[in-house]
């Protein structure tokens, strides 16, 4: 379900909202801001690559000279997946929230207060959620 520039999917348990960029096709997202909230308000962030975007900009790097020419990749909660797409980066976020594996993937941003607003420590910038 789009919100302006969320893409929120419910799922049993727990909200996925996905960040895609402007008038980008969601079966063809490379990459982009993730975060899931569970009915306690916890809520963990991830920022999703494919593997071929990870690539290319390994490749951009090269010729900038970023990250050691583009020798290294890393981020705090980066996660690689293989497919582009929102339906096919929901698979991957619903099986790291089935096996448990969602708390060591993704990055923690707290639980939402009553103003819908995280501690502030972790916060993602135009985190909108609805718990």
């Amino acid at each position: 379900m789009g919100d302006g520039p969320f893409h929120r999917l419910r799922r049993d348990g727990y909200e996925i909202c996905f960040l895609p960029g402007a008038d980008e096709p969601l079966d063809e997202v490379t990459s982009l801001d993730l975060w899931v909230t569970f009915p306690d308000g916890q809520r963990w962030s991830a920022t999703v690559f494919t593997l071929d975007e990870a690539r290319r900009l390994m490749d951009r790097w090269q010729d900038t000279g970023e990250c050691l020419g583009g020798r290294y990749f890393f981020g705090w909660d980066d996660l690689i997946v293989r497919d582009p797409g929102i339906e096919a980066m929901t698979r991957v976020i619903d099986e790291l929230v089935r096996s448990g594996s969602c708390t060591s993937a993704m990055r923690p941003l707290g639980p939402e207060d009553d103003e819908g607003e995280g501690d502030g420590e972790h916060e993602v910038a135009g985190d909108t959620t609805d718990a």
